[in-house]
């Protein structure tokens, strides 16, 4: 005889599953998932906090002057190159300038970088060195990947070519 009323349903001699029973799983089940969504939000702003600009109001400032740089750089038609050699203990990297009568651009000073795309904190400086005029030398150890070559040239304090191309090593 089975009452139709009954609201538990009983398995093999075990505990009948009521309502709150069901109600308690559920609850536990949620609080174990936000308590698990709350480590890795926690890991994950501690290590890494999305801001790529530290102060945006400067950065709004400096657009206006980067903009006419830009153009500046443009109105020189200049022909940058950049030539990536691996070796055994790392890569070598030769940068070429020249003008738009495609001869060799003296009197620079060249800096680069070797940026990581997600990590500033792995951002390497390139040292280079000038071997001709308009043709500079480095080496990096970075690890292999995926990078952002970013190369300026200078004359005195004025920036007079900038660039930055995604590399991989």
């Amino acid at each position: 005889m089975s009452d139709k009323s009954q609201t538990a349903v009983l398995h093999d001699g075990g505990r009948p599953l009521t309502g709150r029973m069901v109600l308690i799983c559920l609850l536990a089940f949620f609080g174990v998932v936000f308590a698990a969504n709350a480590v890795f939000v926690r890991f994950a702003v501690s290590t890494f906090g999305g801001v790529e600009t530290e102060s945006s109001y400067k950065a709004g400032l400096a657009f206006g002057r980067d903009t006419e740089a830009a153009r500046a750089q443009e109105a020189r038609h200049w022909n940058v190159e950049a030539n990536l050699a691996p070796e055994e203990d790392g890569t070598r990297i030769v940068v070429i300038a020249r003008d738009a009568q495609n001869q060799a651009i003296p009197t620079l000073d060249a800096t680069m970088e070797l940026a990581h795309p997600a990590n500033r904190r792995d951002d390497a400086p390139v040292t280079l060195s000038q071997t001709a005029p308009g043709r500079f030398e480095g080496h990096t150890t970075a690890r292999h990947g995926q990078w952002d070559l970013v190369i300026e040239l200078r004359r005195g304090e004025e920036r007079m070519f900038r660039s930055k191309s995604r590399i991989t090593l």
